[in-house]
């Protein structure tokens, strides 16, 4: 299992599509700090850039990684190896290249100018959002053999994650402005990773203005220390349960 996360992991990160987006990554964070007087503002800048650039890229980069390596899959499960440790150690060498991607584009930036507790709950929402999207592409993959379906499928989830969720979110308020729900916004909240990663950062920055109408609802709730618990354990389940299901659909699928 070792060995497979190590050379998954060290193909992914010699992939000049990684190696694209981690310059990328690296030339927009120094250019977003260098171009701010005030750090806060770059960060500001960067969190946009974190939360829909990374999503996108672990989701779509992750699907064609996994239909592209249909052939190594096959040879791996005709080996005495259990499909569920060839599934895992797929997941995990996709999301530590990811993540190291992620670290060295953005993380160093950070780290060199914002070293606090606001830049590195951003380096770790940059990180849980590369993992909990690579295990999203996971499921999506598994789920179907076609692969312009299964890249349409990740495409799709990462639009209702990114813009749509807000956007049903602000139709229900309107719709409902007359009723108490704030509980119920508490609870849909947990559906939108996103949307959770940026109201813990944003809550963190003491920039309540600027996060949306959901977000202002939930500033109690997630300013706390049992609300911040409960937004890392959410977090945290976005990246068990797909794995969960895609690794019990992989152990059955025919291939």
């Amino acid at each position: 299992m070792k060995k497979i996360i190590k050379y998954v992991t060290a193909d992914i990160l010699r992939n000049k599509i990684v190696l694209a987006y981690t310059v990328l990554l690296l030339i927009i964070s120094f250019s977003v700090f260098a171009l701010q007087d005030d750090a806060s503002k770059g960060m500001l800048s960067l969190l946009n850039i974190t939360l829909l650039i990374v999503p996108l890229m672990s989701v779509i980069f992750s699907a064609i990684y996994i239909y592209n390596s249909a052939e190594f899959i096959e040879l791996l499960v005709s080996q005495p190896l259990k499909r569920k440790s060839i599934w895992l150690s797929l997941f995990y060498g996709l999301a530590a290249a990811l993540s190291i991607a992620y670290f060295i584009g953005a993380g160093i930036p950070i780290i060199i100018y914002q070293p606090s507790a606001t830049g590195f709950i951003m380096l770790g929402a940059g990180i849980i959002l590369s993992i909990i999207f690579v295990a999203i592409a996971l499921l999506a993959a598994v789920l179907t053999r076609d692969k312009a379906k299964g890249i349409g499928i990740t495409i799709l989830l990462w639009l209702y994650f990114a813009l749509i969720f807000d956007g049903l979110i602000l139709f229900i308020l309107f719709q409902f402005e007359d009723y108490p729900l704030d509980k119920f916004m508490v609870f849909t909240s947990a559906f939108n990773p996103v949307d959770l990663c940026r109201i813990l950062i944003l809550l963190r920055m003491d920039v309540s203005a600027l996060m949306g109408y959901t977000g202002a609802i939930f500033k109690d709730f997630f300013g706390s220390q049992t609300g911040s618990f409960v937004a890392v354990t959410v977090l945290l389940l976005w990246v068990i349960i797909p794995v969960w299901l895609s690794m019990k659909k992989f152990k059955k699928k025919d291939l």
